[in-house]
């Protein structure tokens, strides 16, 4: 019983914690582009030389 009592508090911090952190970074604008990192592997620049 005192294991519950230990563990559930600390499972609940940590999930405000992770929810928190979510909130902050769709706040900074993280997922506001998802689609362009994911094209941006299909540019083709030409500006640096090819190793």
């Amino acid at each position: 019983m005192t294991g519950v009592a230990l563990l559930l508090p600390l499972a609940l911090i940590m999930g405000l914690v992770g929810l928190g952190a979510f909130f902050w970074a769709l706040k900074r604008g993280q997922f506001e582009d998802l689609d362009g990192a994911a094209a941006r592997i299909l540019i083709d620049d030409e500006e640096g030389d090819a190793h």
